[in-house]
């Protein structure tokens, strides 16, 4: 190129374009982008000042930080998931209450066939009951809802260690687990699902028990609200007895649903991890069972009891018979 693209100046001196570098009168010289400014003050004298120097040991240059540790994404649903146990716990004694306050209604109901009740007795047990009637499922609603998401944060993890992905969407997961009615057969299906193909004999029949009792809770949670709707006086005082029932199965459903869950994660009820028992061979010498018979004294003939075994004598014929010896020694089995 003859021309510069940018200024338009000329890049070489007249001459061919192909002649060799030895012929050529022209030379690259390579300056400082202020030379222009260096020249031109050049002609005044300054001072040059002190020679630049460190006043401590430089810390600048090429660093190799340790690798800061991979942060992991939070998961929202993870802090509800961690709150299941105290939760289950909670239903429990919530449930056990309101069982409590609808059998004391039940008992005030019987007393109050032959006598009056005080008021203040019926204004405690309605306030008991209302209260507990209302905070138990709402208790029960938050605990569902925390299952919810440990069932998702379960799911998340074991799928990912098998190198997949969830096969079911996450609002699939909360609509099969909190709508009423399908929630009665969904949950069992997703628990399934994640026990896998190969699963622990104890974890799935934990599964099949829990998902009987929570199907088996159902039931009776139709029944106790179909029977509130009775005419009779004795229908209703057996509803409120019946209630009661129901609350207990629920508390002890609980119990069955923190089971459960520590069973699929290798643990026991009271949260200790659950060791592995297998049998091993003995290596003890075998027990003798039967004692060797061994040489007794000599028996005489009121020592034999009628009825047992008789006394088996060495020697009974001559032949037998040492010389020499005094006494007849016989071996008695006993």
């Amino acid at each position: 190129m003859h021309w510069c693209p940018r200024c338009r100046g000329v890049l070489l001196s007249p001459g061919k374009v192909d002649a060799p570098l030895t012929q050529r009168n022209y030379r690259w010289v390579a300056r400082r982008p202020d030379h222009r400014t260096r020249k031109a003050g050049a002609t005044t004298t300054a001072p040059l000042g002190p020679t630049p120097r460190y006043t401590q040991t430089p810390r600048w240059g090429l660093l190799d930080p340790p690798p800061s540790p991979a942060r992991t994404p939070e998961r929202p649903l993870y802090g509800l998931a961690l709150s299941r146990d105290r939760l289950l716990v909670a239903t429990m004694i919530a449930f056990l209450l309101a069982a409590l306050a609808e059998y004391g209604r039940y008992l005030i109901l019987l007393q109050n066939r032959a006598r009056l009740i005080p008021a203040w007795l019926l204004w405690i047990s309605d306030a008991t009951v209302l209260v507990f009637g209302i905070i138990a499922p709402i208790v029960a609603l938050v605990t569902a809802i925390s299952l919810t998401a440990w069932l998702i944060e379960a799911r998340t993890i074991v799928f990912t260690a098998y190198g997949k992905r969830d096969p079911r969407r996450r609002w699939t997961l909360i609509a099969g687990c909190l709508v009423p009615g399908v929630n009665l057969i969904w949950p069992g299906v997703f628990l399934t699902e994640l026990l896998g193909d190969d699963p622990d004999p104890r974890s799935h029949r934990a599964v099949r028990i829990w998902w009987a009792g929570w199907a088996l809770s159902g039931l009776l949670l139709i029944a106790a609200t179909l029977w509130r709707d009775a005419s009779t006086l004795q229908a209703e005082a057996d509803g409120v007895s019946f209630t009661g029932f129901t609350n207990l199965c629920a508390a002890g459903f609980a119990v069955l649903t923190l089971w459960m869950v520590r069973t699929l994660e290798g643990r026991d009820l009271r949260g200790d991890v659950r060791s592995a028992h297998r049998w091993v061979i003995a290596a003890d010498p075998a027990e003798v069972v039967i004692e060797p018979v061994a040489p007794g004294a000599v028996a005489s003939d009121d020592d034999v009891v009628p009825g047992t075994l008789a006394s088996v004598t060495a020697g009974n014929n001559a032949d037998s018979v040492r010389t020499g010896e005094n006494s007849q020694e016989e071996v008695v089995a006993k």
